[in-house]
């Protein structure tokens, strides 16, 4: 949790949803855009668990909540936790959230990012989840691997950049080589 007044300004001046959360993704504190997110604020939410505050589908699968299900097992969030905080690794992944919102369900798709903090009295992750409602719409923000260059495209399927391009936009690559990789291949004049 922030500690000071700077550290708080800043933790608040984050634009996306922003957790920290423990092992069992208790949520120990929240920036204000993830109050907003939630609807709640952080004494409404202290100590309970994220999919039974986001109103994930399967928080409610077992009475006991959030984390206790049969389908908590694959759960994106609840594993990039435990991956950061067993590691202490930054964890970046896509999930499509099924969100509960009274009768209505909302699908939200969503980098999730779960980096470690600081050793405190009990491990803590920060938890960052991103809404991508249509990558699309982002224009600039494609998911995109950055070793292989493969994309990350709706149907949850990593995709040759080619394609992905071909399938969204139309687009026909032309191939060739640039300069520095045409000197490579060649070898020095």
């Amino acid at each position: 949790m922030p500690d000071n007044q700077l550290d708080r300004t800043i933790f608040n001046a984050i634009p996306i949803p922003a957790f920290v959360v423990n092992g069992d993704v208790q949520i120990l504190d929240l920036n204000d855009t993830a109050a907003e997110f939630c609807g709640q604020a952080l004494n409404l939410v202290y100590r309970r668990r994220g999919g039974d505050v986001l109103g994930c589908l399967h928080a409610t699968d077992v009475s006991e909540g959030c984390g206790r299900g049969p389908a908590c097992q694959g759960c994106i969030i609840r594993n990039s936790v435990a991956l950061c905080l067993q590691g202490q690794i930054v964890s970046h992944r896509m999930v499509n959230l099924q969100l509960s919102h009274g009768l209505e369900v909302k699908e939200l798709q969503a980098l999730v990012t779960a980096s470690p903090l600081p050793d405190g009295s009990e491990k803590r992750a920060l938890l960052i989840v991103d809404s991508i409602p249509d990558i699309s719409a982002l224009g600039n923000v494609v998911p995109i691997c950055m070793k292989c260059k493969k994309i990350w495209d709706d149907e949850h399927y990593w995709t040759e950049v080619e394609e992905y391009f071909h399938e969204h936009a139309g687009v026909c690559f032309a191939r060739g080589l640039c300069a520095d990789c045409a000197t490579r291949f060649s070898g020095p004049r």
